[in-house]
């Protein structure tokens, strides 16, 4: 397993090695030894598994959890290719504001580990591309927030004049700017002290 630490704090980044031949591959895109050397402690406790499908075009978030409750994330795509996006929303932060891109496939089967209030968002880039999630809270709609992928402000590489296609709800999301102004993001300090109580 190889780990890399991006440009956003608390972030990690895992390739497994993938095994192939002519009957397909097979990859272990989590393993508990390499999470707790590269994070300091085993996996959260798992609360929810989830996935979606997407066709190619499809723009989802960037999501993100109120915190409190907040969320934790360790996401891999099995299937497909997308464009994965990670912003920091931490206000607070020192790398808030900032964004990286990972692609994740099934070819490599990278995931990432993604800290409480660091938002979430990919483009999809092949018909069918499933996105795995694995998390340390279940699903509170009222606590389910988004930031716009399309402010110019963060800078998403995201292709220009492209055939995108968004929920209204993420269509309808205010930048950062507005996020923050309304009060709507996460803080630094609370989001630290949220993920630590995860571990019992």
């Amino acid at each position: 397993m190889r780990v890399r630490t991006p440009a956003i704090e608390g972030v990690r980044e895992f390739t497994p090695q993938v095994f192939g031949d002519d009957r397909g591959c097979f990859a272990s895109p989590f393993q508990e030894s390499a999470f707790t050397q590269a994070v300091g402690r085993p996996l959260f406790p798992v609360r929810d598994i989830s996935h979606n499908v997407s066709a190619r075009g499809v723009l989802r978030g960037i999501h993100y959890t109120a915190a409190p409750p907040g969320r934790a994330k360790y996401v891999y795509c099995p299937y497909g290719r997308v464009l994965d996006f990670l912003v920091d929303l931490r206000v607070g932060s020192p790398t808030f504001g900032r964004h990286q891109t990972t692609e994740l496939s099934g070819g490599d089967c990278r995931a990432l580990y993604i800290p409480v209030g660091v938002g979430h968002a990919f483009l999809s880039r092949q018909d069918d591309s499933i996105v795995v999630y694995v998390m340390s809270e279940g699903y509170v709609p009222e606590a389910e927030l988004a930031v716009s992928p399309l402010d110019p402000a963060l800078g998403l590489p995201l292709p220009e004049g492209g055939d995108l296609r968004q929920s209204p709800r993420d269509g309808a999301a205010p930048t950062l700017a507005e996020a923050r102004d309304k009060g709507l993001l996460p803080d630094y300090d609370t989001c630290r002290e949220v993920e630590a109580a995860l571990w019992p």
